[in-house]
């Protein structure tokens, strides 16, 4: 009898290289692809975070998103898309799987568990997208920012918030949120003296922070 051939792992599929995909370590703050470039492939992070960021005509920037492990990006080659719409760079050292379009194409077809796993990620990024945007219509500077820590300490994963890791400058913290430095120079003072967040070395937010958002609090 012939060997029987090993289950499709996805985790597996998407760590190894080989059928075009490459596995590449990054350095911090380096860019992964730009913007205007072609757009041809998709990737997964694997360990580290990475910054979406896009420049208008004007030339300002703008962060739009920081992504965790297990995320993927540069999905639009996906339905169409030709050039990248945004910058895609690492927030830290990190390792990221390539993957071309048409090899990303014909594992969705052949494997089911992979389009699974792929759709489940596309639907909770798009949830995200729809809270974020109705966080920047409704909320004020300082519930924006409460829930930009919960979301970058992992509120919600584990029941419990995480060390953030990664340098994330207030400058940076300001551009996510779309306010200004001082705005949040304020506000994360004013979390630490009530014990929403602690610095040791590192930032560490508490999950007595939700009460931020879940509340009415005066600016």
């Amino acid at each position: 009898m012939g060997r029987e051939l090993e289950p499709f792992n996805a985790k597996r599929f998407l760590e190894k290289v080989g059928n075009g995909k490459t596995v590449t370590h990054y350095e911090k703050d380096t860019a992964i692809f730009l913007q205007g470039e072609v757009a041809d492939s998709v990737f997964y992070i694997q360990t580290g975070q990475v910054k979406l960021t896009v420049v208008s005509e004007q030339g300002k920037e703008a962060i739009i998103g920081i992504l965790e492990p297990t995320s993927f990006f540069g999905e639009g080659c996906l339905s169409g898309q030709l050039l990248r719409l945004t910058t895609a760079s690492t927030v830290d050292e990190c390792l990221i799987t390539r993957i071309p379009k048409t090899e990303m194409l014909a594992i969705m077809y052949d494997e089911s568990e992979f389009a699974e796993l792929f759709m489940a990620y596309l639907l909770s990024r798009n949830s995200r997208i729809e809270e974020d945007l109705i966080d920047q219509l409704f909320n004020s500077s300082e519930k924006r920012l409460a829930r930009l820590l919960l979301i970058l300490a992992n509120f919600g994963k584990e029941g419990k918030a995480e060390p953030i890791t990664g340098k994330f400058s207030q400058e940076m913290l300001a551009e996510m949120i779309g306010t200004t430095r001082s705005r949040v120079s304020h506000f994360m003072n004013k979390f630490r003296k009530l014990g929403y967040i602690n610095y040791n070395g590192h930032l560490e937010v508490n999950n007595s922070l939700l009460n931020v958002v879940l509340y009415d609090k005066q600016e």
